[in-house]
């Protein structure tokens, strides 16, 4: 199985095990991880192969929608690269980046670097940012009947990855949680550029929220 082929499988199996995925975490969510990873890997010496089969099978399984289990995401992607006699060299570096690219609060470690996981972890990033971020915050919000904003509910930004995976605040937390800090935490020079772009949306859009929440405009 040569690589274009290898790619088209991946794609195709994806598209099968996220069929019915909740809106923010679906198909289109890997297809526009993978479109940036691409554009962010453009300029650089990486490998491609890895790149693009982290990209589509970083959230194969989240471990969100499996009861917090975090060993199934790693273990579908093994499956299905072996089914294909992918390399082991490669499987392994896939699977470390699947093990390595969530937030998770933001005080996770990495046990693994590669310039292959920055580029994947950059355009995960960059999804849960800008519009298409604002968009999916309130999406999974939704989906988790959250609220959209309380005022007595203050955002608490120093939450252990336990408290992090079990927080059930207003959407509107979730900006100062996770989103807004995102900028900061890209790894390469094309993910920073963009998630600078990005950010200034989220800022403008939480001010319109905000003024229109107190009756302003």
């Amino acid at each position: 199985m040569n690589n274009t082929e290898l790619i088209n499988a991946a794609i195709a199996f994806v598209k099968e095990k996220l069929n019915d995925a909740e809106g923010g975490h679906d198909w289109f969510h890997i297809e526009r991880v993978y479109k940036n990873s691409l554009l962010i890997a453009k300029d650089t010496d990486c490998d491609l192969t890895v790149v693009q089969l982290g990209a589509l099978l970083h959230d194969i399984a989240d471990s969100k929608f499996h009861n917090g289990d975090e060993t199934i995401g790693p273990k579908t992607a093994r499956l299905f690269l072996e089914s294909k006699n992918v390399s082991e060299d490669i499987i392994d570096h896939v699977i470390k980046i699947i093990e390595n690219i969530s937030y998770k609060g933001g005080n996770f470690e990495k046990k693994f670097t590669s310039l292959e996981l920055d580029i994947v972890q950059d355009a995960d990033r960059l999804d849960a940012i800008g519009a298409i971020g604002v968009a999916r915050a309130f999406n999974y919000g939704g989906f988790k009947n959250r609220s959209l904003y309380n005022p007595e509910i203050a955002p608490v930004t120093t939450m252990t990855k336990e408290e992090y995976k079990s927080n059930n605040a207003p959407t509107i937390n979730h900006f100062y949680e996770k989103l807004l800090l995102l900028k900061d935490k890209m790894n390469t020079e094309t993910g920073k550029q963009i998630a600078a772009e990005r950010h200034r949306f989220m800022e403008s859009f939480l001010a319109q929220f905000y003024a229109e929440w107190e009756g302003i405009k």
